[in-house]
C-alpha cells in the first residue's frame, strides 16, 4: 500500500480559512458527533452512493477520515484522492492511510485551483468546507468542482445550516464560525451549472447537504 503526500504549488494561495491544528481538530470532532463521527461518515457515503471502482475527490478533506472511508467504499480498482490547504491537515491524513493500509493519494492544493484535468472524477465530496471560503472563493471552487467531474458525475455538499435551537452545556463554549443554509448551497449549485438531485437535512445535528449531478451533455 502507497499512501503519496504531494506538496502544493508554491504560488498556489487560498482567500480561505487555512486550520493547522489536526489533532485537535479530530479532538473536535470526536466531541461535536458526541462519539459518533462514524456514523456522520457513512451517512455521507451513503447519500454520495459511491460505487466499487469510482474515482473519488474530497476537496477539503482536513485529516482524512472521509477519503480513507471512502477507498473502503470504492475498492481496490476505485481511487480516493484528498486535497486541502493545510499542510498539517494533509500529513495527518497521510498518517492515518498508511495506518489503516489504504491507499489515498493526498495532496496539499489550495480549493479554488484544483491539480486535476477535466473530467476525472466520478464523485466530488465538499464537507464542512464552504463555510471556511467567502462568497467569491465558494464560486471559484464549486466551478474547479464542476470542471474535474466527469459528464454525468456527482458532487455532494455538507454544511452547517443556520442552528435550530442555542447550543447549550459544554458546545456553548465552541464558537460557530460560519455556516452555509441550504437555500445558499442550492443556490450556489446551480448558478455553477450543477442540477440539483435531492437536497435536505442530513439527521445528525444541523448539517444540511445538497446532492447534484454534472450535466450529461456538459461537454
Amino acid at each position: 500500500m502507497t499512501t503519496t503526500t504531494v506538496d502544493q504549488h508554491p504560488n498556489s494561495r487560498t482567500t480561505g480559512i487555512v486550520l493547522h491544528w489536526p489533532a485537535g481538530y479530530d479532538f473536535l470532532a470526536w466531541l461535536m458527533m458526541r462519539g459518533r463521527e462514524h456514523i456522520f461518515r457513512e451517512k455521507v457515503l451513503d447519500l454520495a452512493c459511491l460505487a466499487p471502482g469510482e474515482s473519488i475527490l474530497d476537496v477539503g478533506c482536513g485529516t482524512g477520515t472521509l477519503a480513507i472511508a471512502a477507498k473502503r467504499r470504492v475498492g481496490p480498482t476505485g481511487t480516493v484522492y484528498g486535497v486541502d490547504a493545510s499542510p498539517e491537515m494533509i500529513a495527518r491524513a497521510s498518517k492515518k492511510a498508511r495506518r489503516a493500509d489504504v491507499e489515498v493519494l493526498f495532496r496539499n492544493e489550495v480549493v479554488e485551483a484544483l491539480p486535476f484535468p477535466d473530467a476525472q472524477f466520478d464523485v466530488v465530496l465538499s464537507t464542512l468546507m464552504l463555510h471556511h471560503l467567502p462568497r467569491a472563493a465558494r464560486k471559484e471552487c464549486l466551478g474547479e468542482m464542476r470542471r474535474v467531474l466527469k459528464p454525468g458525475g456527482r458532487v455532494l455538499t455538507v454544511d452547517f445550516g443556520e442552528a435550530s435551537r442555542t447550543p447549550t452545556g459544554l458546545f456553548a463554549h465552541f464558537p460557530r464560525h460560519g455556516h452555509v443554509g441550504l437555500l445558499d448551497m442550492i443556490a450556489l449549485l446551480s448558478e455553477a451549472g450543477f442540477n440539483i438531485a435531492e437536497s435536505g437535512p442530513m439527521g445528525v445535528r444541523d448539517f444540511q447537504f445538497v446532492l447534484a449531478t454534472e450535466p450529461k451533455d456538459a461537454f
